[in-house]
């Protein structure tokens, strides 16, 4: 009878046991088995640091979204409060005011020339009650100096003053 050598740390077998001993792999697929399992370590450690840059990478997109819509709300509120401003300088009482204070006077009835060169209405002139005067703000300054006063200057027994004028 021949007897097949006892593997270390094994017991030897007999019958199917035997046979199926031979399918299981030997000391030399233990040594297989590390790569293995530092290959799937450092896929797993891998996943994780890439999982790690990806959230700290759509933390900062989020943080930078926060800072532009607050952006946004502060630059819109600014547009608006310049368009209210628009809106009350070209109102047409303001702009009244802002010709009268300019010294400019409504305009008198307009002609229009048409196609063929004839004048199309009758024009008047602008009713005045001073002539319109319009002045740099540097001049602004010299121009609201006070006058002489009346007993400074000689009058003459004939000089007659109109009113308003």
């Amino acid at each position: 009878m021949t007897s097949k050598p006892e593997l270390k740390g094994r017991p030897e077998l007999r019958g199917r046991a035997a046979r199926l001993a031979h399918l299981l792999p030997t000391g030399r697929a233990q040594a297989a088995r590390t790569p293995f399992v530092l290959l799937v370590v450092l896929l797993l450690g891998g996943g994780l640091i890439g999982l790690l840059v990806l959230n700290s990478a759509l933390s900062e997109g989020a943080f930078r979204l926060d800072d532009l819509q607050r952006e946004t709300k502060e630059l819109t509120d600014e547009e608006q409060a310049l368009q209210r401003d628009i809106d009350a300088y070209s109102a047409p009482d303001a702009l009244q005011r802002r010709a009268r204070e300019l010294g400019m006077v409504p305009g008198g009835d307009p002609a229009f020339l048409g196609p063929d060169g004839k004048v199309k209405g009758v024009p008047s002139a602008a009713s005045a009650a001073r002539a319109p005067l319009v002045l740099a703000p540097e001049a602004l300054a010299t121009a609201t100096a006070p006058l002489p006063s009346p007993q400074s200057t000689p009058r003459s027994p004939h000089a007659t003053t109109t009113p308003g004028r």
